[in-house]
């Protein structure tokens, strides 16, 4: 096996991006990662990851190294800026992506998405659902979703995540200490970073492209369950909700599950507390 088909490029060496190149360096890949700032080269490095200054803004910047795209995969993991052009701005910023990784050696291509590309329906969500998002950030995935599933020069599978915790991102301050929150009885959305890393690893071992995968928590506490546990187990001050039902959905995993074998590690968000 050559060296580029044993390299996987991470485009956003974040929070996740991060924990995935530490797993996949620990499973014997070579890992290029961008980042958009030089300062976080040392570390990086110091890792036994490539580091590369990659932005997009929302044109890839002009002199950045090309090698960060010698490898078979690449991870698409950046986030849709919050901003009132976001659907214009990430789309081209997904459109610069999409013609460098055509003059590259990638073959294929995991997109991290997000389960905001979903209405509040009331309702068991699967990958099919197509009603338009209330957020303009889930309109803005779904359109970047589709310009990497529509381009045929490379495969593509797009993960839709739900909300991310674990480790450092402790789901126990998020509400902590507040008072009368709403929607205490809604179903939640969210999954654990080993998770994450598992199923972003799980796709490329097996080959899942040219597909959607949602991603969460097979199981679907309400609201108040989870976080009241959360802040209990975490040492937060106790948030106080209202027995409220809100506009809700719940994303069903069991594609992911059946489809390609996956086996969650926290199969309950409550579990990984």
């Amino acid at each position: 096996m050559n060296k580029i088909e044993n390299t996987i490029s991470i485009l956003g060496c974040g929070w996740l991006g991060l924990a995935l190149a530490e797993f996949l360096i620990k499973n014997h890949y070579f890992v290029n990662a961008s980042v958009r700032k030089t300062e976080k080269f040392t570390s990086l490095k110091n890792l036994g990851i490539n580091p590369y200054l990659i932005q997009l803004s929302p044109h890839i910047n002009i002199n950045y190294d090309k090698s960060f795209f010698d490898s078979k995969t690449l991870i698409v993991n950046f986030p849709a800026k919050g901003r009132n052009d976001i659907i214009d701005y990430h789309s081209k910023q997904v459109l610069s992506l999409i013609k460098e990784i055509k003059q590259s050696p990638i073959e294929n291509v995991i997109f991290i998405s997000s389960t905001s590309v979903y209405a509040n329906c009331n309702s068991l969500v699967k990958e099919s659902e197509n009603k338009i998002p209330e957020s303009e950030t889930g309109k803005a995935l779904r359109i970047a979703e589709d310009l990497f599933l529509n381009e045929k020069s490379f495969k593509s599978t797009i993960i839709r995540f739900g909300g991310l915790f674990g480790y450092d991102r402790k789901a126990g301050r998020f509400f902590a200490g507040k008072k009368q929150i709403k929607g205490g009885e809604t179903p939640v959305n969210l999954i654990h970073r080993d998770d994450c890393v598992g199923i972003i690893n799980h796709i490329i071992k097996n080959n899942c492209w040219n597909d959607i995968y949602n991603a969460c928590c097979p199981q679907h506490p309400k609201k108040r369950d989870f976080y009241l546990q959360a802040a209990k187990l975490e040492g937060f001050d106790l948030p106080e909700f209202i027995n409220s039902l809100e506009q809700f959905k719940i994303i069903s995993s069991e594609k992911l599950i059946h489809e390609t074998g996956y086996k969650f590690n926290f199969s309950n968000p409550i579990e990984a507390l």
